[in-house]
C-alpha cells in the first residue's frame, strides 16, 4: 500500500499552478524537453495525494499578456516570439529562435506565455497572501535572457516572478538555481539590480553549457556581490554539491536578508540524465529542497516560490524528484522509502514501455562535510567553493574562511 501524506491542519497555504495545457510547449519528437516530463510528474503527485491537501490551492495559468511578458522581455523579442509562432519556418537565430535547442512550433507564443503565466500567478498569490509558498514545477525556464531564447527557453518565467514581486513592494529577493546549467539569463537580467541576489550552481561552464557561471562574475557596479556562480567540476556527486550549498548559499542568505525566495530545481544533476555531467541522486535533490525551504522558513517568513527547470530522464527521475518538490513546498514532505503508487507504475509502463523505479528514493548515502572541518585544497569541489567565497563574501562583510 502507497503511504500518502498525512494532514498538517497548521500547514501553510500553498499554490500549485497546473493545468495539461501547460504540455502544450514541445519542440517536438526526439527533442529532450518532452512535454510528458509535466504529465508524468502532476499525475504522480495526484497519486501521492498531494493534490488533495487541504492547505494545498491547484490553480491553472492562463496566457500571460504582451505587457506582463514586457517586465522582463523586451517588446521587439516578443514580437519575434509571435512571428515564429505564427509561421515555424521564419527562423530568427540572432533572438534564438528557430535553432536546434529552440525549434520554432506553431503556437510557441502561447505555450511559452502559460508556463510565464503559471509563475506570474504564483507571485500574485504570495504578494496578496492567498499562498504563502507556491510552486510551477513546469518553469524555471532560466536561459532566456531580454533580448534572446536559449537552450530551451523561450520566455524566463522565474525572472518575471521576481520583477512582480518587486513591483509589487518586495524589497529583497534571492533568486536560488540548483540546475545542472549555469542560471544565465535569469543573472543577465538582473545583473545590476542590488534587489536581487542570484545563486546558481551548476556544473561548470568549462564542459557544459552555457560556458558562463564562473566565480568572477558577480553583479553589475551597482549591484557588486549579488551574482553568485558555484562552477562545480563534472562528476560532483551528493556529498559535494551540498557541501557546496551549503558552504555558500546559507550564509549569504542570512546576510542578504531577502523577503522572498525564488528558486529553481531543474533535476538534470542527476547521474542517469543524458545531457549533464553531474552524479546527484533523487536522495540529494530533495534535501536541497529542504535546504532551501529552512532558509525560506529561518529568513523569509515562509514566503518561497519554487519552479522546476531541465531535467531530461523523464521517467526515471524527473516526476520523482519534483514530486519531492512538491511535498516540501506544501509542507508535506513524500519519505524516500515510500513506494512508487503502483497506477503510476502501470501508466508508464503501457505508455513508455519502462520500468520506474519502485521507490521514491535512491537509497544513497548524501552525507555532506561541513566546511567548518576544513578545506582541502587538493579537492576541485573544495577549491570551486574558495573561489566563490572569496569573490563574494568580503562584498557581504564575511569572511572567505571562517563564515
Amino acid at each position: 500500500m502507497t503511504s500518502r501524506p498525512g494532514l498538517r491542519p497548521s500547514a501553510l497555504p500553498t499554490t500549485v499552478a497546473w493545468s495539461p495545457a501547460m504540455t502544450a510547449y514541445d519542440f517536438g519528437p526526439g527533442h529532450p524537453m518532452a512535454p510528458q516530463r509535466l504529465e508524468l510528474t502532476a499525475r504522480l503527485a495526484g497519486s501521492l495525494g498531494l493534490f488533495e491537501l487541504p492547505h494545498v490551492s491547484l490553480r491553472v495559468p492562463e496566457v500571460a499578456s504582451d505587457v506582463e511578458l514586457q517586465r522582463v522581455h523586451s517588446a521587439d523579442y516578443i514580437a519575434a516570439v509571435r512571428r515564429a509562432s505564427e509561421d515555424p519556418t521564419a527562423s530568427d537565430p540572432e533572438r534564438g529562435l528557430g535553432t536546434d535547442d529552440d525549434p520554432a512550433f506553431a503556437g510557441m507564443h502561447e505555450a511559452s506565455a502559460r508556463l510565464a503565466a503559471a509563475s506570474l500567478l504564483c507571485a500574485e498569490k504570495v504578494l496578496s497572501g492567498e499562498a504563502v509558498r507556491a510552486v510551477n514545477f513546469g518553469g524555471g525556464l532560466h536561459h532566456a535572457s531580454r533580448e534572446r531564447a536559449s537552450g530551451f527557453c523561450i520566455y524566463n518565467d522565474a525572472a518575471l516572478a521576481i520583477q512582480r514581486l518587486l513591483d509589487g513592494g518586495v524589497a529583497k529577493i534571492a533568486y536560488i538555481d540548483v540546475d545542472a546549467h549555469h542560471g544565465d539569463g535569469t543573472q543577465s537580467i538582473f545583473w545590476d539590480d542590488p534587489r536581487v541576489l542570484t545563486m546558481s550552481l551548476h556544473e561548470s561552464g568549462l564542459t557544459l553549457f552555457p560556458g558562463t557561471g564562473f566565480a568572477n562574475e558577480i553583479g553589475g557596479p551597482h549591484a557588486l556581490g549579488t551574482a553568485v556562480n558555484v562552477a562545480l567540476p563534472a562528476h560532483t556527486g551528493d556529498a559535494g554539491w551540498l557541501r557546496a550549498f551549503h558552504a555558500v548559499v546559507p550564509q549569504l542568505v542570512g546576510a542578504f536578508e531577502p523577503e522572498v525566495i525564488v528558486s529553481q530545481h531543474g533535476c538534470d544533476s542527476h547521474a542517469n540524465d543524458p545531457l549533464t555531467n553531474l552524479n546527484l541522486s533523487v536522495d540529494g535533490q530533495r534535501e536541497a529542497a529542504t535546504a532551501v525551504a529552512g532558509l525560506a522558513a529561518r529568513y523569509c517568513g515562509n514566503r518561497w516560490i519554487a519552479t522546476g527547470g531541465g531535467g531530461y530522464d523523464i521517467t526515471g527521475v524527473v516526476p520523482r524528484t519534483w514530486s519531492h518538490l512538491i511535498g516540501i513546498v506544501a509542507q508535506n514532505p513524500i519519505p524516500l522509502t515510500t513506494r512508487v503508487p503502483e497506477d503510476w507504475l502501470e501508466y508508464v509502463r503501457e505508455e513508455f514501455g519502462r520500468n520506474a523505479p519502485e521507490r521514491m528514493g535512491d537509497e544513497a548515502d548524501i552525507w555532506w562535510r561541513s566546511w567548518e572541518v576544513g578545506y582541502d585544497p587538493g579537492d576541485a569541489v573544495d577549491r570551486s567553493i574558495i573561489a566563490t567565497r572569496k569573490e563574494i563574501f568580503p562584498l557581504h562583510g564575511l569572511d572567505p574562511w571562517f563564515d
